[in-house]
């Protein structure tokens, strides 16, 4: 006779009382909200470099926020679908459900989703593409094709531990850079000054994505370098990123921007983001980190932005 665990019985019981998320709630899952920070503020700061410099433009401004945002879900839909096939959303995930892998999308419906997403990306990239020129293209389709080899493709990024590397180019230099660009026709210094931190948290979330996924990735032969180096070089890792960025505006505000000092104001939260992920030891703790890194990003971004526009 099969017999259950009491924990499986648990699990059994749980699944036929919860009822399953309707297809609204299971996209919304997938488009991982939470990571969504990580679109807005390199946008939010690049403007707010513009506007340091000769001013803001509106209409860039906002298609760089859609085309990054786009972007962003289309990635993070592209990992759902690629991650699943590739067996790294195992039933023993600790982290959010993944929607392929929860056989709740099919495989063929999240792909279509993700090119829908890239499609929106590619036309307000157009646009862009008008005011700006030719390098918008370049960046547009480096973004694109980044974002699918993240986890997809003969030999995805995140696969061979170059997710963080991805991050910090993309979401910082790339993206701030970027919405410079498309609204000053040049990049200014203050823009790569203002990537560096961004860039340094944005990436900070994906390393805790990546210590909590630490056994699956490397039973799927993910190999971040969460798996490669372990913990503790990934808590390294992540008060390097946070000490990072907290040194951008502290060396600005020494150089002469005092406005930029706005964001020293945050450095106790994340002390306190720091702590938490090192005390942290299961899935919701983990996931609890996640979302509180991508809060402090938005708000060092916040105000980061308010003392460069100010400065």
């Amino acid at each position: 006779m099969l017999r259950d665990s009491p924990g499986g019985a648990l699990r059994a019981e749980a699944a036929v009382s919860e009822p399953a998320p309707t297809a609204v709630a299971t996209w919304i899952a997938a488009a991982r909200l939470r990571t969504l920070p990580a679109a807005v503020v390199p946008v939010v700061v690049g403007t707010a470099c513009a506007a340091a410099s000769r001013g803001v433009a509106l209409g860039p401004a906002l298609a760089a926020l859609g085309g990054a945002l786009a972007i962003q879900v289309g990635t993070n839909f592209a990992n759902d679908v690629f991650d699943a096939e590739r067996g790294a959303d195992g039933p023993d995930r600790v982290g959010p459900l993944r929607a392929v892998s929860a056989g709740l999308v099919s495989a063929r419906a999240m792909k279509r989703a993700m090119i829908a997403a890239f499609g929106v990306a590619t036309l307000l990239g157009i646009y862009l593409a008008l005011v700006a020129g030719w390098p918008v293209i370049a960046i547009g389709v480096a973004s694109i094709l980044s974002g699918i080899a993240y986890t997809g493709g003969p030999w995805p990024l995140g696969y061979h531990g170059l997710g963080d590397v991805f991050v910090l180019v993309f979401f910082g230099f790339v993206a701030v850079c970027g919405t410079a660009f498309v609204q000053l026709g040049a990049v200014p210094c203050l823009a790569i000054a203002a990537a560096v931190p961004v860039g340094a948290l944005a990436t900070a979330i994906l390393v805790v994505n990546n210590i909590r996924d630490r056994a699956t990735d490397a039973r799927a032969g993910k190999r971040t370098l969460a798996v490669r180096l372990g913990r503790r070089a990934g808590l390294v890792e992540y008060a390097g990123l946070l000490a990072l960025a907290y040194a951008v505006p502290a060396g600005l505000v020494i150089a002469g921007r005092l406005p930029v000092a706005l964001p020293l104001l945050s450095l106790p939260i994340a002390v306190a983001r720091l702590r938490a992920l090192i005390a942290a030891s299961d899935g919701p703790a983990f996931n609890g980190c996640l979302a509180a890194t991508a809060q402090l990003l938005l708000l060092f971004g916040g105000l980061f932005a308010a003392g460069l526009a100010a400065s």
